[in-house]
This record gives C-alpha cells, sequence and structure tokens, in this order.
C-alpha cells in the first residue's frame, strides 16, 4: 500500500507512530514500512488471505488514527 501526504514531516510522523507495530509478531505475516519523501510505504506479505486481511485492516486502522490525532494539532 502506498499512501501520500501533505508533507514529508507527515509521512515521517505516521511512520515513527507504526514502528512500534512491527515488534509486534503478526502470525503468518511478514511487514515492512518505509518512506521515499511524502509517500508511505507499506508492504505486507501474507501466507494467506486471511492473514494479509487482518494484518491490512490493522495497518489501515492504525494510520487512519494517526491521521486523526496529527489533524487534530
Amino acid at each position: 500500500m502506498v499512501f501520500q501526504f501533505d508533507s514529508i514531516q507527515q509521512a515521517l510522523i505516521i511512520n515513527q507512530s507504526l514502528q512500534p507495530e512491527l515488534k509486534k509478531d503478526i502470525p503468518d505475516t511478514t511487514i515492512t514500512i518505509s518512506c521515499d519523501q511524502n509517500r508511505l510505504i507499506v508492504d505486507i506479505s501474507a501466507k494467506n488471505t486471511s492473514a494479509l486481511r487482518a494484518a491490512s485492516n490493522s495497518y489501515l486502522r492504525w494510520i487512519q488514527t494517526a491521521l486523526n490525532i496529527t489533524n487534530d494539532f
């Protein structure tokens, strides 16, 4: 998944907010997150569609939550 933000700073803030989640083990998945300018790239590989769906939904929710918080400031 690729997310384009208004600024590099916003992409970096979202990236930093997701880093603790990368330390958690989600069964049957491998997840990497990187920034390229103002884009956040979330790469999710999974052994099955259920694991892919669960990981995707989690990261989408966390990104939305982080955006809601940063937009409030």
